[in-house]
């Protein structure tokens, strides 16, 4: 019930992007959220921007459609704005979600790329989603699909963790010269939960350039790490389940930092990511 509540509260604030996956077991709640805010009067459907996530198990195009189609019956719409590809590499298709041996070793499965690519294209065709693009893809990935001949539509975007420890200037300027935007995922860091997240780097909102910023303009080490990557022109996604949080992560388009400022915060890159994804 925690996340029916808090995506209420992220649309009464003002937000419009939810980003959402299957595997995030919470879809029922998010499109029940929007449904209210609908039935409200507070938004229409075509205000609300909602990304979608094929999960590693349903990479075979044959499964392509039939994920997407089980995610809007969840959701009950009829379309989702966004829909992506995860993670650029596949387990083995069936029931368990994350499948696993007797070792307890992940079972991956072969993967076409360019193949699940094209299931997603017949998914915009078929007006199941609005655009198309990616998750977790690097440089060579993204390729793959760029140059993939008969391509329909290209990746629209990229979503990729992005903070200011962990900047991606090289990924950014490639999706940049390719019109791909970059979606910034844990743009303030992460939980410090050692089941997946990389925690020997130090936790980003007790940076003190970070702070030192933040007090020069009367705002929060989390307002100024979000502010930074908007004005790189990266989307960002902050998750919170804090009434507080959410209307403070809203609270960012009153102030801009200047370029020394953002060559200061630039500079605190270590290209460390937090979320290692050790699959």
């Amino acid at each position: 019930g925690s996340c029916l509540e808090s995506v209420k509260i992220a649309i009464d604030t003002g937000y419009r992007h939810i980003d959402g996956a299957f595997v995030y077991f919470n879809e029922h709640e998010v499109g029940q959220a929007i449904r209210e805010k609908i039935a409200e009067g507070k938004i229409k459907r075509e205000d609300i921007f909602y990304c979608g996530k094929l999960w590693n198990t349903c990479h075979p195009p044959e499964l392509v459609r039939p994920t997407l189609e089980k995610t809007l019956k969840i959701l009950q719409l009829d379309y989702v704005d966004l829909y992506i590809i995860e993670l650029p590499m596949a387990f083995k298709p069936g029931d368990a979600i994350y499948p696993k041996d007797e070792n307890g070793k992940f079972i991956y499965h072969e993967t076409d790329l360019c193949a699940t690519w094209e299931a997603l294209e017949a998914c915009k065709d078929a007006g199941l989603a609005k655009s198309i693009g990616v998750s977790n893809f690097n440089r060579r990935q993204l390729e793959m699909i760029l140059n993939k001949p008969g391509l329909k539509y290209k990746p629209v975007s990229n979503q990729v963790e992005c903070h200011p420890y962990f900047t991606q200037p090289k990924l950014l300027e490639f999706c940049r010269q390719h019109d791909i935007v970059i979606v910034g995922y844990s743009p303030l860091g992460t939980s410090r939960d050692e089941t997946w997240v990389n925690v020997s780097s130090p936790p980003l909102l007790k940076d003190p350039v970070l702070n030192a910023i933040g007090k020069k303009y009367n705002k929060t080490a989390a307002q100024v790490a979000l502010r930074f990557n908007i004005q790189r022109g990266i989307v960002v996604i902050p998750k919170s389940f804090h009434p507080q949080r959410i209307r403070e992560n809203f609270q960012i388009f009153d102030f801009s930092l200047t370029e020394k400022e953002m060559k200061e915060i630039e500079a605190l890159n270590k290209n460390v990511r937090y979320v290692e994804l050790l699959m």
